[in-house]
């Protein structure tokens, strides 16, 4: 029996729940809501996210959405304000406190992609010129507050710049006497309060902490985020792009909760530009209708030199599209790239060119399907092969440096999208081919 149905046959649990709430039809949700416990419900509430908050908050009356807004962490409230229309927002502001209002309302100035808009304003803050004594102390009476993590302590100068950090580990096994910018760590990674929430998420990646801090400009500490606050950045991100490689526009909700209508409407474009596109396969065809008319046997193996050029298009772009997003590739690498990709290029069409070849020269019967010319139609197939299986991977590889280079996304250069371009040119590359060394022969 699956969760679902499980949970259909029992009592409401919180934990079917969690793992369940994508299937359940938004109505029957509520419906689940108001069955569970206070408890249960703010267990669930809490592990949900902003859209889905949202969606259970929008149905409350305005006495009962202060204490469940009062439940979040205060990034956390800030992404549920964020859902709702600019008129609304000011009206939920007012259920916080004054303290955690103000927080709120510069956490919603930041854009909601950018580490400003991840971070929680309020941490853990110590001066440099106190005791460990004095700061352990302190730290107990931070800790009953709502502060994001105790994992680390800031070090705050008079300036209000971030000097240092100390873990509590650290501070636990330091001398009372001893001070704290004796202890500090002062080799400190830090993001700008503008960045971006996918390099965001590469920091913590690369360098494995649960929480960094965010500064401005100046240097000064704004907040910090934690790793918590990047795992659902990097599923959308990974979802996002998966959507746009397939050659789609990303969905905003789970699959089976997206209308049909909003579901075609996110594929159709892509799928009409691809169509357009794929026109011009059938407009370069016409163009060397006469070869076709005097060598029908060259197209047999149309469909076998265009996909084989797509694929090793989509390859490329696959590899370098994700190589980018983990932060393995950079725009100033594309040399590097292009060289690369051109010996792999070489490699990979000249394997697929000899087994063309083969195929020709040693299958039964050849002479009969092929004519007697048919060593020269297996050269041309062999060399249409390694060119266009080149041209492929240095257009898939390079394709995504260029969108990027203008500012777009670099998934944007959707297999899809990449193979129909290399179809066209496959198309060009396998006849002109044809026209030099079959020339005399058959055409």
């Amino acid at each position: 029996m699956s969760s679902f149905e499980t949970l259909h046959s029992h009592s409401p649990d919180v934990d079917l729940l969690k793992e369940s709430w994508s299937q359940i039809a938004p109505d029957d949700r509520l419906n689940w809501f108001r069955r569970l416990s206070r408890s249960d419900a703010e267990e669930l509430f809490l592990n949900l996210g902003p859209s889905d908050q949202a969606e259970w908050f929008s149905v409350l009356d305005w006495s009962e959405r202060r204490s469940w807004l009062r439940l979040l962490p205060l990034d956390d409230s800030a992404d549920l304000i964020q859902e709702f229309p600019l008129d609304e927002r000011e009206r939920l502001i007012g259920l916080l406190d004054r303290d955690t209002a103000a927080d709120v309302t510069a956490l919603l100035a930041y854009a909601e992609d950018a580490a400003g808009g991840l971070m929680n304003p309020r941490f853990v803050r110590l001066r440099p010129d106190v005791t460990v004594d004095v700061a352990v102390r302190y730290l107990r009476t931070q800790a009953r507050k709502q502060v994001e993590t105790i994992h680390y302590a800031y070090v705050i100068g008079p300036d209000a710049k971030l000097m240092g950090t100390v873990s509590f580990r650290d501070l636990l096994l330091a001398s009372p006497e001893k001070l704290v910018s004796e202890i500090m760590e002062t080799d400190l990674i830090t993001v700008p309060e503008h960045m971006d929430q996918e390099e965001v998420s590469r920091k913590f990646s690369h360098h494995g902490l649960t929480a960094i801090p965010v500064v401005d400009g100046q240097g000064l500490m704004k907040g910090i985020v934690s790793v918590d606050d990047v795992v659902d950045v990097v599923q959308e991100e990974a979802t996002e792009d998966m959507h746009k490689l397939g050659g789609t526009a990303a969905l905003e909700d789970p699959y089976l909760q997206v209308p049909l209508f909003d579901l075609v409407k996110k594929r159709a474009g892509w799928l009409v530009l691809l169509f357009v596109s794929e026109m011009f396969t059938a407009t370069v065809m016409g163009f060397y209708e006469k070869q076709i008319e005097r060598a029908v046997v060259l197209a047999l193996f149309i469909p076998l030199i265009i996909s084989s050029g797509g694929n090793s298009g989509s390859q490329a772009s696959t590899l370098i599209i994700r190589a980018m997003a983990l932060g393995e590739v950079k725009l100033k690498d594309y040399g590097r790239v292009f060289f690369r990709e051109l010996r792999a290029g070489l490699l990979l069409g000249g394997i697929l060119g000899v087994i063309g070849l083969l195929r020709i020269l040693f299958w039964p019967g050849t002479e009969a399907i092929y004519g007697p010319h048919y060593f020269w139609i297996g050269l041309t197939v062999s060399l249409s092969l390694l060119g266009i299986v080149l041209w492929g991977t240095i257009t898939g590889s390079m394709l995504p440096f260029l969108l990027k280079r203008f500012g777009l996304d670099p998934a944007s250069a959707s297999a899809p999208f990449v193979a129909t371009l290399v179809d066209v040119t496959g198309i060009m590359i396998y006849f002109t081919l044809a026209s030099l060394l079959l020339k005399g022969l058959l055409l």
